[in-house]
């Protein structure tokens, strides 16, 4: 797909064309979103339960696997976000805001855009060999996943709810991510069933973890909905603005949210009931996520700007500590208490 060096950018809705520049150096870095690698912190719970199962030694192997980790899943990351720059270049325009990206303001060779794409994919995946063969597949299949939700015939961000539900499946991924780097060599190169089955995260805060992500995403959709403010330019940005109104996806968000904590409820109590006491927190997290998200001209709608929020950033950063010391404090009250409740349940 070759830009349309006339392509109407600001002056859009009054359909006039504009002669756009080549793109330069900085441009092409500016695709590739390096302010968005704060999303990584995903892998971060993954990590902890990880280290908390395994009691992974720290030493030089396991500083180098942190951090060659993260930087190949920012690699990874940023080739992702190459091409979905790249081609939604024709979309973007539409936006009152990602008119002003780059790749919608300058002309992107797309021989340049697709060896950017390919050095970056490959220098990540290169470094996720050198972690274990499970990281390296764990990374490929975040490429494909980017590959799936950009590129056609596939491109599921056009079409109505799977758009969401693709999108946040990197959620999960990043969570297994940041769990592989931890696992234990010994039990990679098992080929046992029972070994497969104690290299996975559990199933239950994976779909947790995808809910969740649906819920942040489904939360984004109707910010950017509500601020386009126009069903039409709407759906000419994102096509799956055509099937969507503030209704179903208000209705959406709850079932993502509700689906996110009955699979989290499973997870604390049958792996750390200590957890169990992070449940509230949990609650207001997302009541507070989605009073922000009801704003006009919410910051939800680029992620990276959260940042504004400083008491919510604050209560995550709270919230975070708390829940690393439920990962390692055990309270016996609460066994006693998981005990009783079973006791009376048989």
């Amino acid at each position: 797909m070759n830009q349309n060096s006339t392509t109407p950018t600001a002056a859009l809705d009054a359909g006039a064309p504009v002669i756009l520049r080549n793109a330069g150096f900085k441009e092409y870095v500016t695709i590739a979103r390096p302010d968005h690698w704060f999303k990584n912190i995903f892998m971060l719970p993954g990590m902890l339960f990880a280290y908390l199962i395994y009691k992974t030694p720290i030493d030089f192997d396991f500083f180098f696997k942190v951090v060659a980790g993260v930087t190949s899943t920012c690699l990874i990351a940023s080739a992702n976000y190459v091409i979905n720059e790249y081609l939604d270049a024709e979309f973007d325009r539409f936006h009152p805001v990602k008119n002003k990206r780059s790749a919608v303001q300058t002309k992107l060779n797309p021989a340049y855009v697709y060896l950017q794409w390919f050095v970056l994919s490959a220098v990540g995946l290169v470094i996720a060999y050198f972690i274990n063969i499970q990281f390296l597949f764990t990374e490929a299949f975040l490429l494909f996943m980017g590959i799936m939700y950009n590129v056609k015939p596939f491109r599921t961000k056009d079409r109505v709810y799977l758009d969401v539900i693709s999108e946040s499946v990197n959620n999960p991924i990043r969570l297994a991510l940041g769990w592989f780097i931890f696992v234990p060599a010994a039990l990679l190169t098992g080929d046992s069933s029972d070994t497969l089955w104690s290299i996975i995260p559990p199933a239950s805060i994976i779909l947790a973890y995808w809910m969740g992500g649906a819920f942040l995403m489904a939360t984004k959709r109707f910010a950017e909905y509500r601020f386009i403010n126009d069903p039409e330019r709407a759906g000419l940005y994102r096509r799956s603005f055509k099937y969507y109104t503030e209704q179903n996806l208000l209705l959406s968000m709850f079932f993502y949210a509700l689906t996110a904590t009955f699979f989290l409820g499973i997870f604390l109590i049958k792996h750390r009931i200590e957890l169990l006491i992070s449940f509230p927190f949990f609650a207001l997290l997302f009541v507070w996520y989605l009073k922000i998200g009801l704003r006009q001209d919410s910051v939800v709608q680029g992620p990276e700007k959260l940042h504004h929020e400083k008491k919510f950033m604050a209560y995550v950063v709270a919230f975070t500590i708390l829940l690393m010391a439920l990962l390692y404090i055990d309270i016996p009250p609460l066994q006693w208490f998981l005990k009783q409740s079973f006791q009376y349940a048989n």
